[in-house]
């Protein structure tokens, strides 16, 4: 096996740059000399991945949400394990999105037990359902954690767990340039400039965009000059544009991690949805409002699974309120407007952010070794051992 072969799965955004960026590492590691299968988003098939179908079909969440789509659901996993038999990869790796990426390794498990499956993202056991731990092992070969507390959670179950690093790192969110965006966008020095995330998911967007809307509607009274910088994905682009067509101020729309990132270096704070992005945030050192709503069916049956006390990472990793989390029956226009209206007025509260982050930067592997060439060393290891050079029987370097 001179030229491995890697099918990769990713089914949203964040796990579409987890995949770009683990192909890039895996090209470079070894000269190019890898092929790469399976599903993935804009920026993995930037890297040469030609995807068995849309990512945006995976990109579903919440269980009244999924109900609609589970038929195809059902139909996109036996076409994805049909792939694998079909083309018999060296190895299979998950990127997140369990949801599809669990139920097609199990499925592979049963039918192929001797091709290695890696996931890539350990589940959040510390947080919620830890008999997944169980699970996983039962099913994978490997898995990457992207924290450094979360292997002893899989190995005590006899699951092999690598610390990785969080590939957020590796984004460049921190080193946008400010001067070029208002320089391209014609900004003034007494524009404000707010950054707006209302996530990367249709329902996320349908479910917040109206709130954000009626929360900068609170501030222009009292904070003149405001502008929105609405960053999106290719997935919500139409939907997300015609929302803020009809917003009481300018907003300008971007795409791309280069304009969204020098979006958060020209912004004084950010509004956003819970997820990865707030991570970005805290690399850019943006102070951000976190701000999240899910139909109540279904946190009614999550928070009796729930083991946390906040969503968002920064605020788990330090176990305390440092980003004011609004979530539910308090993601409301007033409240929002009240803490975001706090971190555009006072100093103080800004700095208290930044200063809070740029711990959870360290952890995270800022500055370290890139997480995904950690990962991608991990999994062209395994690849290695899986198949040891007929020539002498060892594995391969």
């Amino acid at each position: 096996m001179s030229v491995p072969t890697l099918f990769l799965i990713a089914g949203e955004p964040s796990g579409d740059a987890l995949g770009a960026r683990l192909m890039a590492s895996a090209k470079r590691l070894t000269g190019g000399r890898v092929r790469f299968q399976g599903i993935g988003g804009e920026k993995m098939i930037a890297e040469g991945l030609e995807s068995l179908f849309p990512m945006g079909e995976l990109t579903l969440f919440g269980i009244f949400e999924l109900l609609p789509h589970l038929p195809n659901l059902i139909r996109r996993i036996d076409q994805t394990v049909a792939a694998v038999l079909r083309d018999r990869p060296d190895a299979v790796i998950g990127i997140d999105s369990p949801g599809f990426t669990v139920r097609v390794a199990k499925k592979l498990r049963a039918a192929a037990p001797e091709l290695p499956l890696i996931h890539y993202v350990a589940p959040t056991v510390w947080a919620w359902k830890p008999k997944r731990a169980a699970k996983y092992a039962a099913i994978y070969d490997h898995l990457l954690a992207i924290l450094p507390f979360e292997p002893p959670y899989f190995e005590r179950e006899g699951l092999a767990c690598t610390f990785v690093g969080h590939s957020v790192v590796e984004g460049g969110a921190g080193k946008g340039d400010a001067a070029r965006f208002r320089r391209e966008h014609g900004l003034t020095p007494d524009d404000r400039l707010v950054t707006m995330l209302p996530g990367s998911r249709k329902g996320e967007v349908s479910r917040l965009l109206p709130d954000f809307r009626a929360t900068l509607e609170r501030l222009l009274p009292t904070h003149p000059g405001l502008v929105a910088v609405v960053p999106t994905v290719a997935t919500v682009r139409d939907r997300v544009a015609a929302a803020v067509a009809g917003w009481p101020l300018r907003v300008i729309l971007v795409e791309g991690d280069s304009a969204k990132y020098d979006a958060f270096a020209a912004s004084e704070a950010a509004l956003a949805a819970s997820g990865t992005v707030a991570l970005e945030l805290a690399l850019a050192r943006l102070p951000t409002v976190i701000a999240y709503r899910l139909n109540p069916v279904t946190v009614a049956l999550y928070r009796r699974l729930i083991r946390v006390k906040y969503v968002n990472l920064v605020n788990l990793m330090l176990d305390r309120m440092l980003v004011p989390e609004l979530l539910q029956q308090d993601c409301r226009p007033d409240r929002l407007a009240e803490e975001l209206g706090r971190l555009l007025d006072d100093p103080q509260a800004r700095q208290k952010q930044i200063d809070g982050v740029a711990e959870v930067a360290r952890w995270l592997g800022q500055g370290d070794t890139p997480p995904s060439e950690r990962a991608a060393r991990v999994i062209l290891d395994i690849v290695a051992h899986h198949h040891p050079n007929p020539e002498t029987g060892e594995a391969r370097p």
